[in-house]
């Protein structure tokens, strides 16, 4: 077995070898093609996770609320009898969840669930001196809420804390409100009112957010809300983001609550990634198409190139499968060969992506990486590749007959 084996490599080195510039070329296009293909799937998954980062780093995965209000149509009326009715949909209140207290350790103890924190949403005005600014109240338990967002993470001025009597805004708000850290804001909803001390300023990611965001101790924001005890929200962090909506549907069907998956609030933003998705396979494939038929031109025109070496071998006593292997090998060869260089191109793409692309503020765009993983697999599908496209070459070569293929 292995004398075939170093028979049949020495003889595809040297075929490669003799025609130099053919292998050369082809070489060069799979390593092309490869670079083209990694240097892609690195640059789409970087972007995807950027984009899901800055989305989902100021929201739950999953959010489990209390059922809307509504009006219950009237009956049917009787037989012979008319009745005029008009249903008009009911504004909206802040509910709190029936038993949230209970439901936390049971999501809690689900191998999905990272992390819950309840959260009281609502909305008011922000007052300071003459300026007033309406805003999205939350209220949270920052140990639990800071598992969700990292919210300690996104603070640009100031210490997270919620003591009582404290409060942290977005950055933008407090421009708006010309506030700093320390200084005092009034906050109304409704017929209450409260005074909270700034201890710290946010970047959530998101402008609207930052200039409407104001963060308060669980208790203040149900009293400020006038739930006593309640908690308008449920949020969830998953172990696997993409698990969100496939646990969302089943809490939805064991629970009487509204369940709510970012895919849900974000359909827009997850068709965008599923058609990022696409095209980068149909980029991948077309890329792949073009490597097979590039590396199977060249062994074409080899074997015709080669006929009488081929015809001499035979001759001599080699078999068909031998000189079958001989071919398939070439492939394999031109294949990993390509394979190696484009991997170290697409690596070289990447630095230069990341050191020299940047954005407004200086910094790169985003984060490219290409995981061994991927290289690795991309490189196997090269050169598999490559040995596909040696095999209808091959299968010609392999049944040129010997005395033929000596006088041509």
């Amino acid at each position: 077995m292995i004398n075939w084996l170093g028979f049949e490599r020495s003889v595809a080195v040297r075929f490669l070898r003799e025609g130099r510039m053919q292998t050369l070329l082809i070489v060069v296009g799979v390593a092309a093609g490869v670079a083209v293909v990694a240097y892609i799937s690195a640059l789409i998954t970087g972007l995807q996770s950027n984009t899901l980062e800055k989305t989902l780093g100021a929201q739950a995965h999953v959010t489990v609320s209390a059922q809307d209000d509504v009006v219950v149509a009237p009956g049917r009326p009787a037989s012979g009898a008319t009745m005029l009715a008009q249903t008009q949909p009911r504004a909206q209140r802040p509910r709190s969840i029936a038993s949230w207290a209970a439901l936390v350790p049971v999501l809690e103890a689900m191998p999905e669930v990272a992390a819950v924190s309840p959260m009281v949403a609502g909305a008011g005005l922000a007052l300071r001196g003459e300026a007033s600014k309406s805003i999205a109240l939350v209220g949270v338990d920052l140990d639990r809420y800071d598992r969700i967002v990292h919210l300690r993470s996104k603070v640009v001025e100031g210490v997270a804390r919620l003591g009582p009597g404290e409060g942290i805004i977005g950055r933008d708000l407090a421009v708006d409100l010309g506030v700093r850290v320390g200084d005092r804001v009034s906050i109304v909803t409704g017929n209450v009112g409260d005074s909270l001390r700034v201890t710290a300023l946010v970047d959530l990611g998101v402008r609207e957010l930052n200039r409407r965001t104001v963060i308060v101790p669980l208790r203040a924001a149900q009293s400020l809300v006038g739930l006593p005890g309640g908690a308008t929200n449920l949020d969830l962090a998953l172990v696997d983001v993409w698990a969100a909506q496939r646990l969302a549907d089943d809490l939805a069907q064991r629970y009487p609550y509204k369940v709510e998956s970012w895919q849900q609030a974000n359909a827009q933003l997850v068709s965008a990634l599923n058609a990022q998705s696409v095209s980068t396979g149909l980029i991948r494939g077309v890329v792949m198409v073009v490597v097979v038929l590039g590396i199977a031109s060249v062994l074409v025109v080899s074997v015709v190139q080669k006929r009488r070496e081929i015809g001499i071998l035979r001759a001599m006593g080699a078999t068909r499968g031998q000189i079958l292997r001989v071919f398939l090998l070439q492939g394999a060869i031109v294949g990993a060969l390509g394979s190696v260089l484009g991997v170290l191109l697409a690596v070289l793409l990447i630095w230069a992506f990341t050191s020299f692309v940047r954005g407004s503020d200086g910094l790169p765009l985003f984060s490219i990486t290409l995981a061994p993983a991927l290289a690795l697999r991309i490189a196997a599908v090269a050169t598999l590749c490559g040995v596909l496209a040696a095999v209808a070459p091959a299968r010609r070569a392999a049944a040129l007959d010997p005395a033929l293929a000596i006088r041509m």
